[in-house]
């Protein structure tokens, strides 16, 4: 092998390792037997005690069933895995997390909540990972419901988290505001159902969905559950048709979706000084050079063009944060936590067109974003 990829990824990218030396009979007497029992029987008596005692404090599941990976599909859980371990290496790189990449060979919903909350009692949180949607929202429902650590999907909250951090500073460029900006969201999928709760919580209020079929809307036949909520809580007017239709005259468009779904008349059409967020990856829904020509904010997923949407900016801090509280959960607050501090990483002079979210290698953000998850945390865990 000479590709660096290849050789960088031989026997995996993370490993284990002991924090104490394994000297002498001393030391092996008190990492294992027969002084581990004391610790065994501390813990038997108060099971919180784990937290302080075990790897549990500082550890996270990484959970896929290979169903959804990157944009490669449903590769199954040895092809997952790579990607897995290599999120487990961003946790330990960007906040000092241990984390276990675990994939399931299985695609069945009752089967993967079983087994996730059978392993739960290692961890003190789970992240589930590139699972598809619609299973991806009853997994992590039923998880949270019945787990007492904090249970986050990624694909959906860690993109919901950038994306509104990263919009929140797109419309101050423009001069404009979430609150009354036209949005047009595409992609009625995970991430895309995560973001469109996420901005509603933060205030959006005009926001049309469209997915393959075209605008989700009230009279439209054939909408699923997810779909049905969708059109409860967008699309006031009832607009109808398609993306191109809905998109003109917007102020922001968000592409969780497919390449190529609009061209360059298309985002002459929005309003003046648009934002663009093409997020599909690796080929966004618009070439960005293009979209260039006429929006005065573009974004998107790759990291060759400028306003990067990674999902690397979030979980990190967001976990970390979470660990520090030792919280039970994760709500809404701590997510909307999390996007401020991402947002206010850029400062008001650094902030312009190329510039509205700061880079994954940032030396302040996952600390601030910990910090800020931290207190919000503590807040709710506190008034509950």
């Amino acid at each position: 092998m000479s590709d660096r990829t290849f050789l960088m990824h031989l026997g995996g990218v993370i490993e284990t390792a002991t924090k104490h030396p394994l000297r002498n009979r001393d030391d092996l007497s008190m990492i294992y037997t027969p002084g581990v029992a004391r610790i065994c029987m501390a813990i038997a008596a108060n099971k919180e005690d784990a937290r302080r005692l075990t790897i549990k404090r500082n550890s996270v599941a990484v959970v896929s069933d290979g169903s959804a990976v990157l944009g490669l599909g449903n590769i199954g859980p040895h092809a997952a895995l790579p990607v897995m371990e290599g999120k487990a290496a961003l946790f330990k790189g960007f906040a000092d997390i241990d984390a276990w990449p675990i994939v399931l060979d299985t695609q069945d919903v009752d089967q993967i909540v079983e087994t996730v909350a059978a392993l739960s009692p290692g961890f003190a949180g789970i992240n589930l990972e590139d699972i598809s949607a619609p299973r991806c929202f009853e997994i992590e429902a039923r998880l949270r419901e019945r787990l007492d650590i904090p249970v986050f999907h990624d694909d959906q909250h860690g993109t919901a988290v950038v994306v509104l951090a990263a919009l929140r500073n797109a419309l101050s460029v423009v001069g404009k505001d979430i609150g009354s900006a036209r949005i047009v969201l595409v992609g009625a999928g995970a991430a895309g159902t995560a973001v469109l709760k996420l901005m509603l919580h933060a205030g959006a209020t005009d926001v049309t969905v469209c997915d393959v079929q075209g605008v989700v809307h009230r009279e439209r036949e054939g909408l699923d559950e997810s779909l049905r909520w969708i059109a409860e809580h967008t699309n006031a007017t009832g607009r109808t048709g398609d993306l191109r239709g809905v998109l003109a005259g917007a102020d922001v468009f968000i592409g969780v979706s497919a390449p190529n779904l609009i061209a360059a008349e298309d985002v002459e059409a929005m309003a003046d000084d648009s934002i663009v967020f093409a997020l599909a990856n690796p080929d966004p829904e618009i070439e960005p050079a293009i979209a260039r020509r006429h929006a005065a904010v573009v974004a998107t997923g790759r990291s060759d063009y400028p306003n990067q949407i990674n999902n690397v900016l979030a979980f990190p801090g967001i976990f970390r944060g979470l660990l520090d509280a030792q919280s039970h959960g994760i709500g809404t607050e701590v997510l909307l936590a999390a996007s401020d501090a991402i947002a206010a990483t850029v400062t008001p002079d650094e902030l312009n067109a190329n510039y509205i979210v700061p880079s994954v290698f940032h030396p302040e953000v996952h600390k601030r974003v910990a910090a800020a998850v931290r207190a919000a945390a503590e807040t709710a865990d506190s008034s509950a």
